[in-house]
């Protein structure tokens, strides 16, 4: 091949080390080629490679599966939001490149000037999901004559930000729809919040708890508020009994069963009869014994259990709750007063599209036939022993938030995939060669011209090798080592072993925005958001900006270990270039803002609210939030910013300046410093001022210096 014959050149080898003939590779059978035709699951449609739609873009990524009702790709190659799912009209339809416009642009050109990564959440989803539960059950219980209702709970735990908990409380207050509370802070915002719910909500009270957590959910009942005390542990009745009595409080009581049956999934480590919560029947009836004693058995209601998140099957859900209400109605048998049967989480999201019930990222059901699996077996076991039906109640946070939260980031560079020219002198690479090394080189050569290659790849390889070790014991020069490696990654491309897979360098933390995909494993669906009228070119992994080799997302739904994506535009595909390319996470509104770490001092993202509206767009930002400053993130880690500048601002003053630079403006710069985000600023370059330096331009500087503004006055002098 053309390339490799410049860099073994007959015609000035040194003698004994020509090549015979053509120096160059003859043409290899092609190891590579179409860069999305590797291993990997996803790709391209047959017959369809010189043309490319948007639709072909959504079965690349599956949208059409883990996206319904709610995700699509519109004819302009965008990812649209379908705010109220099937029944959302074509003109309510949301494009999410109009948003990131909207969010990120400077003030000056009429946008809001956030930074990203960035949180779009979308309430209208948010209350379609739950009326789709909502209409599930209720479908469901008029269907098979069930005599009773169904009330469910959100479990604050799945996200606990105030206006996603409002949300819930303000869209669930025609249903009694409630809260779920699993310790004190999250009692606290659950009784705030339910103040202004329906009276008739649950307020139910899951996790281990002292007597201040009990007393507080007793002081929650004499506010009016429906709150149930479920044990966790049979020493918690004891503190409940006592408590009471003391508070004058008639308490409403609820027991945990662990059950036999088990989910064998990731997310059934803590279900049967070894699990971390609950009680044993053993325990339940203690309880029920303690409780006739103490003259409060009909303060016993509710039977509560939770077999594990993403449950697979409806077959595994009926066999729990079939068995929990046999316990329900053993229960109503022995006196207590019970009226509600609590299942727990549960309700699966098929975060892949596959409707698999053998996977942990998907299940194999929908939501109505969530519902219906439940009223049956709960009917069943309660017709056959002639109790009347109870209360259903389920905890469905993962169900419920999951779907209206979007985690938007910016691919800032990515690793070339073609190795750069190089300029190799053969003459002095030879020379400077052991003559153990030169015998492999006469070796790759002679495997180059027969069209041996993976002969030629072993050689060069072993070449390679001999180089570093002559490098490592100070034979060989710094030149000469790129030499040898310019050569075998010149021969790598030219055979076609050259990995396909390029590394795209994003701007996120993993651990801060995404941490349940590096401490367990979980996948989410990722998609580029834009340029889906277009063919993805390349496959890639993401890593992300962290010091941290596990701050890379190599996994992807569908089994795939790398992603189709496009060409980064702009010049040397690099960070500022004249292209952006955003990336979505979707289906992660449920435990990643929570469980976000501050590795590195990376704080969360930026967090937008949007509502679908009239106007022009089909959308309006009603709330607005930039992510942690660097301030912000130095004070978690119990820093005090304004100690940091001032001993930063006094050694600026004791060394002086000789650059024409005053102090002043330095200490301006640095003050700026303490108020910007964690992350890259797209374009940024460091720029002085008369006033100080910054990062990007102008407006982005006004925007951080009137932020900070605000701020006590050890700040204010800072942009004087």
């Amino acid at each position: 091949m053309p390339a490799l014959a410049c860099c073994v050149d007959a015609a000035v080898a040194p003698p004994g080390y020509a090549f015979a003939g053509d120096s160059s590779l003859p043409a290899p059978v092609p190891f590579a080629g179409d860069p999305l035709a590797t291993n990997d699951a996803a790709a391209l449609p047959t017959g369809e490679h010189s043309h490319w739609s948007p639709s072909l873009s959504a079965d690349l990524y599956r949208i059409d599966g883990w996206g319904a009702p709610y995700f699509s790709v519109n004819t302009s190659g965008n990812i649209s939001v379908r705010p109220y799912g099937k029944n959302t009209l074509p003109h309510q339809e949301i494009d999410l490149m109009k948003i990131v416009k909207k969010v990120s642009d400077p003030k000056s050109a009429g946008g809001l000037g956030l930074q990203l990564p960035l949180i779009v959440r979308l309430p209208d989803v948010l209350q379609n999901r739950l009326e789709s539960l909502q209409s599930a059950f209720d479908f469901a219980i008029q269907s098979q004559g069930y005599e009773s209702h169904y009330q469910g709970v959100f479990p604050v735990k799945c996200n606990q930000d105030r206006f996603i908990v409002e949300d819930v409380v303000k869209f669930g207050s025609a249903f009694r729809f409630g809260l779920e509370a699993g310790s004190k802070p999250e009692l606290l915002l659950a009784m705030s919040c339910l103040c202004k719910g329906n009276p008739e909500a649950l307020l139910v009270c899951n996790g281990f708890k002292d007597a201040d957590y009990i007393a507080l959910a007793l002081v929650a009942r004499k506010l009016a508020l429906n709150t149930v005390i479920v044990l966790e542990q049979e020493e918690e009745l004891d503190l409940v009994i006592n408590l009471s009595q003391k508070l004058s409080v008639h308490p409403v009581i609820g027991v945990r069963a662990k059950l036999r049956t088990k989910h064998a999934g990731h997310f059934g480590s803590t279900s049967g009869e070894k699990g971390k919560f609950g009680l044993t029947t053993i325990q339940i009836l203690r309880v029920v014994r303690k409780l006739e004693q103490a003259g409060m058995l009909d303060s016993l209601q509710l039977l509560h259990f939770h077999i594990g998140s993403q449950i697979p099957s409806t077959d595994l859900l009926a066999d729990g709750v079939s068995e929990a209400a046999q316990i329900y109605c053993e229960l109503v048998r022995l006196g207590a007063h019970m009226r509600v049967i609590d299942i727990g989480g549960g309700l699966g999201i098929d975060y892949d599209g596959s409707k698999s019930s053998e996977s942990d990222i998907s299940v194999g059901y929908g939501l109505e036939e969530y519902a219906m699996a439940v009223v049956r077996a709960v009917q069943h076991v309660c017709d056959r022993k002639s109790v009347k039906h109870p209360v259903i109640c389920s905890e469905s946070g993962r169900a419920l938030v999951s779907h209206h939260s979007i985690l938007i980031f910016e691919a800032v560079s990515a690793s070339v995939h073609d190795s750069p020219a190089t300029s190799l002198s053969l003459q002095r690479f030879v020379e400077g060669l052991s003559e153990e090394a030169r015998v492999d080189y006469q070796n790759l050569a002679a495997a180059a011209v027969s069209g041996e290659y993976e002969t030629c790849l072993r050689f060069a390889d072993q070449l390679k090798q001999r180089c570093v070790d002559q490098f490592k014991e100070g034979s060989l020069g710094i030149e000469q080592l790129a030499d040898v490696d310019g050569l075998c990654d010149l021969v790598s491309k030219e055979v076609g072993a050259t990995d396909p897979v390029r590394t795209y360098h994003v701007n996120l933390s993993v651990f801060t925005c995404i941490p349940d995909f590096w401490g367990i494993g979980q996948l989410f669906p990722i998609v580029p958001i834009h340029r889906l009228d277009q063919r993805p070119g390349a496959r890639g992994i993401l890593s992300d900006l962290t010091c941290d080799s596990d701050g890379k997302i190599d996994k992807f739904i569908g089994g795939e270990s790398s992603l189709p994506l496009h060409e980064l535009e702009g010049s040397d595909v690099v960070f500022g270039g004249s292209g952006k390319y955003y990336l979505g996470m979707f289906l992660g509104g449920a435990y990643e803002e929570a469980l976000g770490g501050l590795h590195n001092l990376f704080g969360g993202p930026s967090v937008v609210r949007v509502l679908q509206s009239d106007g022009p767009h089909s959308f309006a930002v009603t709330r607005a939030m930039p992510g942690p400053s660097c301030g912000d993130v130095l004070r978690v880690m119990q820093h005090e910013p304004e100690l940091m500048f001032e001993t930063l601002k006094h050694r600026a003053e004791e060394c002086g300046h000789e650059d024409g630079m005053t102090n002043g403006s330095l200490a301006s710069g640095l003050a700026l410093s303490f108020h910007k985000m964690p992350y890259l600023v797209a374009g940024s370059s460091c720029c002085m001022t008369n006033s100080g330096y910054y990062y990007g331009n102008e407006d982005n500087y006004n925007r951080a210096a009137d932020s900070a503004a605000g701020d006590d006055d050890h700040w204010s002098y800072c942009f004087a």
